[in-house]
């Protein structure tokens, strides 16, 4: 207990899009297990306030907004609202991601410029507005939720997502580089094959039923079984806290080991 203690998380994708654990609303949640106060933002106010009433029902203490991490103007009014809450801004999460069908081919401009603004330039624009408060601090810890599809395909044609998470991964890396020595880290998680909310929203229509959906997911990584949104959160946590005070610009894979084999 106490990996974080009395540190403040910015979480942006706090939320969950459906019941359940995902990688956002659990690596909150697990923030404020670790002794953080949360401020939790979701495109959706509603899902941010479900975060947060968790967090408060455990003792926590937590904040809720609701921000389009695309709109510029959105992203800085959520990070002045968590000064003006807390006063400093220790840990900046970057969740949000989603995915578009498409190949290189057949995927649309619209569609293409979507994910890229979603995944990649939301991260660019929560930095942006973060990094100066964490300069003037000479401290900070940003966790960047990328995919393992940044560094191999994953069997779905989404070819905006590849390119939108590999992008995620190199920027981390240039931050990291950048203000390494200013007392700021920035790191990546690469999500495998999980079983969260989200795979029953986007991935589903792939498969003829859910339950062919989660024995063929589970059969891919060599640990033979999904991961959850937990797993993510745990290894934010780490990565967060002090236990990685002398670790920047890494990718973890958390896959079950999906990252070490062929194919």
């Amino acid at each position: 207990m106490g990996r974080v203690q009395d540190k403040i998380a910015l979480v942006f994708g706090a939320g969950s899009v459906g019941r359940g654990w995902g990688n956002g609303n659990a690596a909150a949640v697990a923030y404020a297990r670790e002794g953080a106060r949360v401020v939790a933002v979701d495109l959706r106010l509603e899902a941010a306030q479900t975060t947060a009433d968790v967090i408060q029902s455990e003792g926590g203490e937590a904040l809720a907004l609701a921000a389009d991490v695309t709109a510029p103007e959105q992203v800085q009014a959520a990070v002045e609202a968590a000064l003006q809450r807390f006063g400093r801004i220790d840990i900046l999460h970057n969740n949000v991601g989603m995915n578009l069908s498409g190949g290189a081919i057949d995927a649309s401009l619209e569609s293409w410029r979507k994910v890229m603004d979603v995944n990649m330039t939301s991260v660019f624009l929560a930095c942006k507005a973060v990094l100066p408060i964490m300069v003037a601090q000479r401290s900070g810890a940003i966790v960047n939720i990328s995919s393992l599809a940044a560094i191999r395909t994953i069997g779905y044609p989404y070819v905006s997502y590849y390119a939108s998470k590999a992008a995620v991964n190199h920027y981390t890396r240039a931050v990291a580089i950048e203000f390494a020595d200013r007392g700021i880290r920035a790191n990546t998680i690469m999500p495998g094959i999980m079983d969260t909310p989200h795979i029953y929203q986007q991935i589903s229509g792939y498969y003829n039923s859910i339950e062919e959906m989660k024995t063929k997911r589970a059969a891919i990584p060599p640990m033979k079984h999904q991961g959850e949104g937990w797993d993510v959160a745990w290894a934010a946590v780490f990565l967060a806290s002090d236990e990685a005070k002398f670790i920047t610009g890494v990718e973890l894979p958390v896959d079950g080991g999906q990252h070490c084999v062929a194919g």
